[in-house]
């Protein structure tokens, strides 16, 4: 059949229709003897433990975290345990005066951005400015114990202030019962934490990849754009404004309380709106000079609060922050609740925040850790994240995370490990024990504009764009998720977006590609005959490569599909006379996995194609699929000639077969 050692076959091939060239193969009488058909081997034998115990760790410990531990003495292994758990034993022995410089100046960086962004996000969620402030204290200091990311710049964010906020005012008023909304407030953090981390702890993290980056980036836009429209309320001066969260509602309020417009406020809100707005550009453009971007904020709060304090007699609509205590933050476990009405609320929106704010600080940890080429251990972070909101819950913390405005000021003002968080968190302590006074006359006006520069970031056009070009049904679940958000609610977009990402795996998983292969002349490989245009069908035979593991979800779908290519090839070969199909060969050697489903319908396959006169034959199973063929004795129906190494070795040896026939 083979003309030399580096065919299998050897094609005389002429001209004809486009997907359909007529082939005639050539053989000798007797197979050459370079060519030697493989026998397929099964996989060595294992009890169902030790299959079991191998797909377990498969699943939970891809990393494998225990390999350091192997071959140490026990006090070793005590030491690497404290540096795995706390990563602060790992790196503090070696920590110098040169890197505490670097962190000291990062972390007073990050300090002056973290300051005015916890009051404004706490005000997002709807909770007293001061809770913002007493989130940037106690949540990173415990971070900087127990997290991996040497830049993760930890504090409230955006879209779990919203979230938290949005959630709970649908049932719990936050002024007209503000002790209630607080106490829910620290029970959702509670149960953020503990969800984030006993995913971090039973090493569930695989969860929160089923929020695809092509939904949250619809999500977290559509997000965006709520965010910036409530704070209309801050930018125009309106006292009575809607609390509900879709663009229809917050858009009627804003036009129908244009009495209550103050144009002192828009003047002092637009203007620093302008200013953050430009800096930010700046740094974009030029990011040497990151901290004029970083600095504006608190340039913006000092500045604001200095001009309402000088106008204060004649600047009576600018609506201002008022009186904040100072101390510490003071405990609030007596404020957590177990039980009531209101528990399941507190639960759901716990684990909500929990997964939006463990998503994105995992994501940004690990964007940051790329770029200086080390790795953050995602369970660890989840573990970390989760204790430091439990314990955050109680001491007056709501939910907080790594921020990304914060980790990329952290990373470009040269943070070299996690004490730079400890120097912010130390900042924050000085300005909640001695500088609170000093906010009084800060405008809530000002807060609003910082909020609007920090989440008008994450409304990311090119990437939405790049999604059409690249992926139309990524590009789908973006839009639906965006408009989710808009039109429905913030919860629900979330909700959405999640329906969207499993529904693309049950269709990716349901609906699996099946291709049509052609053999390269010259060579013994077979490619989609769609994809590569000189690989050419073989006469007598329909190869075929399934592109997904066979499982009940896909089975009928699979034996439908492989019927209507043999119809259609039976009639192709009718209308262009061409030589009668023979022979189906599947090509397995995508199919990872098969079930019991799975087996029937190739066993049923068999026998309908073989009424049909059609051999079928497979190629190149993986070990756990040949394992279950030999279990089931499906392989046996197959017989010597139904199951081979690779599709060349099968081709050759069938035609072979059919040559020696009389």
């Amino acid at each position: 059949m083979g003309v030399n050692s580096n065919r299998v076959e050897h094609f005389d091939s002429h001209n004809g229709q486009t997907t359909t060239t007529t082939i005639k193969i050539s053989m000798p009488s007797s197979m050459p003897p370079s060519l030697e058909i493989h026998r397929v081997q099964l996989p060595p034998e294992r009890t169902t433990l030790q299959k079991l115990r191998q797909r377990l760790s498969e699943i939970f410990f891809p990393d494998d975290p225990l390999h350091r531990f192997k071959n140490q003495p026990c006090f070793m292994k005590l030491l690497l345990a404290l540096q795995y758990f706390f990563p602060i034993f790992h790196w503090a022995p070696t920590y110098t005066i040169s890197l505490l410089r670097s962190d000291t100046i990062s972390g007073l960086t990050i300090a002056s951005l973290a300051i005015p962004q916890g009051i404004s996000y706490a005000k997002l969620a709807n909770l007293p400015p001061i809770v913002g402030l007493y989130s940037s204290f106690v949540p990173p200091l415990i971070y900087s114990l127990l997290g991996s990311s040497r830049h993760l710049g930890v504090g409230p964010v955006s879209i779990a202030s919203l979230v938290m906020g949005s959630m709970l005012s649908e049932q719990v008023s936050c002024t007209q019962n503000p002790i209630l909304y607080l106490k829910l407030a620290f029970t959702a953090t509670f149960f953020a934490g503990l969800f984030q981390a006993s995913l971090g702890i039973l090493r569930l993290g695989f969860v929160i990849d089923f929020l695809s980056k092509a939904t949250l980036l619809g999500f977290m836009a559509g997000a965006a754009i709520i965010v910036s429209l409530q704070q209309l309320k801050g930018l125009l001066g309106i006292v009575h404004f809607t609390n509900k969260m879709q663009i229809i509602p917050v858009l009627q309020s804003v036009f129908k309380q244009r009495h209550e417009w103050s144009w002192q406020t828009i003047v002092l809100g637009f203007g620093f709106l302008a200013f953050l707005l430009i800096t930010r550009h700046i740094s974009l453009r030029k990011p040497k000079l990151f901290w004029v971007s970083a600095a504006a904020p608190l340039t913006s709060v000092i500045v604001s609060t200095i001009l309402v304090f000088l106008l204060r007699h004649k600047a009576h609509q600018i609506a201002i922050i008022g009186n904040l205590p100072k101390g510490l933050n003071p405990p609030s476990s007596n404020m957590l609740f177990f039980n009531g009405a209101y528990l399941a609320l507190a639960i759901k929106t716990g684990i909500v925040t929990g997964l939006l704010s463990l998503t994105e600080g995992i994501a940004v940890g690990r964007t940051f850790a790329s770029l200086k080429n080390y790795q953050v251990d995602g369970n660890k972070e989840m573990m970390a994240i989760g204790l430091m909101n439990i314990a955050g819950s109680c001491s007056s913390c709501y939910v907080t995370t790594g921020s990304f405005s914060r980790s990329a000021v952290n990373y470009n003002a040269g943070a070299q490990t996690a004490v730079s968080n400890i120097i912010m968190a130390a900042a924050v302590l000085v300005t909640l024990l001695f500088l609170m006074p000093l906010f009084y006359y800060t405008p809530n006006v000002v807060l609003a504009a910082i909020i609007i520069t920090a989440v008008i970031g994450l409304i990311d056009y090119q990437g939405a764009y790049k999604l059409w070009k690249v992926d139309k049904l990524d590009f789908l679940a973006c839009v639906c998720s965006f408009f989710g958000v808009l039109f429905i609610s913030v919860p629900l977009g979330l909700g959405i977006a999640v329906a969207i990402s499993v529904f693309k795996i049950l269709l990716h998983v349901s609906r699996p590609n099946t291709l049509v292969l052609g053999n390269i002349p010259g060579t013994q490989i077979f490619h989609n005959v769609n994809q590569y245009k000189e690989a050419l069908r073989v006469p007598s035979f329909l190869i075929l490569a399934v592109e997904s593991p066979i499982y009940f979800a896909n089975s009928t779908y699979l034996q439908e599909r492989i019927l209507r290519w043999v119809r259609e090839e039976e009639e192709c070969t009718k209308v262009n006379n061409k030589s009668s199909l023979k022979c189906i060969i599947l090509d397995m050697t995508a199919v990872t996995a098969i079930d019991t489903s799975g087996l029937d319908t190739l066993c049923e396959l068999r026998k309908m194609l073989e009424k049909r006169s059609l051999q079928l034959v497979l190629a190149n199973p993986v070990g756990s699929v040949m394992e279950k063929l030999h279990t089931s004795t499906v392989l046996d129906s197959f017989g010597l000639k139904g199951v081979y190494l690779t599709v060349g070795e099968a081709v050759a040896d069938i035609s072979s077969s059919w040559k020696a026939e009389p």
